[in-house]
């Protein structure tokens, strides 16, 4: 059956956690295809006053996405940026050190270690027998000091991975996305999107693309990809003549940032394998109904996977991986006028606004 399998894998891996800000549940699940490629992460307590969450969708392998759950909030606490406040800034910059980082003998070492096909004991990658010069397990991953080896020319994965992330901090909320993950908040019970799927139709995308020497076709980058901004790929980021954020696929995540108020109740982040089977005010209008009689998040999130999931794999919709993390509000905010509630981006290319979303 190619890239599905003859029957859905319908198990599941569910969290649930909170601390005095929010509540938050998440579930995953591979379905009918051959592998999982999807990860998250969840971290109420990034530090003592911010909350992150994201969801990493993953193409042509799961190792650009596990990377990416394993280390880009990391990078956006460790970034100058965010110690002087500014998140988004520190989240930028975040998206386009995965790409860094992934580079070189030691980006080839991580990324085979999570595609598993690193044997930690010998030191054994892919019939090759080498170990880091430092031979220390512990060493500072933060460092991310350059290793020699015998990739140390490596440019980086072919596979690659969605982004999207929330970063709460008091009544400030940071969505960045890249890809076509989504980010969508419930204020009142009415679905707005806070982050854009990044097609390669749109606009804004057409013409980075095209300026990079790149091309669309059946909707897809260079008949390929079907997303314009990823993390990975390298092969769309070869243009040495041009900076990280105008390449024919880029890492470079539109930033929209809102002010909380106590109409906002529930955010959801989400992979494209939920947003392909439900709209995102049916989503929100279902995950209403389900917070009528429970509690307990995860379970929310995992009746969402069930009800995404297709029957068979004759048309192909709910037939993806599947994940969602869903974060409830637990302090009410006094709410800003609408003169005042501002949304920003700090993506080059364009200004999002918050918009309700059409079924």
């Amino acid at each position: 059956m190619g890239v599905y399998l003859s029957t859905p894998k319908t198990e599941k891996f569910s969290e649930d956690g909170e601390n005095d800000r929010v509540r938050y549940g998440l579930a995953s699940m591979q379905g009918w295809r051959s592998t999982m490629e999807d990860a998250h992460a969840a971290y109420p307590d990034l530090d003592a006053s911010t909350s992150f969450f994201g969801v990493y969708d993953g193409h042509g392998g799961k190792v650009v996405a596990k990377f990416c759950a394993k280390y880009l909030h990391q990078q956006v606490l460790k970034n100058e940026a965010y110690a002087a406040g500014d998140i988004g800034t520190s989240v930028q910059r975040a998206f386009f050190r995965m790409d860094e980082m992934m580079r070189g003998q030691r980006g080839w070492r991580e990324l085979a270690i999570l595609g598993d096909k690193f044997n930690k004991f010998s030191g054994m990658i892919e019939g090759l027998i080498w170990s880091p010069r430092s031979g220390n397990s512990n060493d500072q991953v933060d460092n991310w000091a350059f290793e020699e080896g015998p990739h140390s020319d490596f440019s980086g994965p072919t596979s690659g991975s969605t982004a999207c992330v929330a970063v709460l901090r008091n009544n400030q909320l940071f969505v960045a996305n890249a890809g076509d993950s989504r980010c969508v908040i419930s204020r009142k019970g009415q679905a707005y999107n806070l982050s854009r799927d990044h097609k390669p139709d749109l606009e804004v995308e057409k013409e980075r693309i095209l300026k990079a020497g790149g091309f669309i076709h059946a909707g897809r980058v260079n008949g390929c990809l079907n997303l314009a901004r990823a993390i990975g790929d390298v092969e769309f980021k070869q243009n040495k003549f041009l900076p990280a954020e105008k390449q024919i696929v880029t890492a470079n995540p539109d930033i929209n940032t809102i002010e909380l108020c106590d109409d906002d109740d529930v955010l959801v982040l989400a992979c494209d394998g939920i947003w392909d089977c439900m709209s995102s005010q049916k989503l929100v209008d279902f995950i209403h109904e389900q917070l009528q009689y429970e509690s307990k998040l995860s379970v929310v999130c995992e009746r969402v996977l069930d009800r995404c999931l297709a029957p068979s794999t004759a048309t192909g919709e709910g037939c993806d991986n599947m994940t969602m993390v869903l974060v409830q509000f637990k302090k009410p905010i006094k709410c800003a006028s609408s003169s005042e509630q501002s949304s920003q981006s700090k993506s080059a290319d364009n200004e999002l606004e918050i918009e309700g979303t059409q079924d």
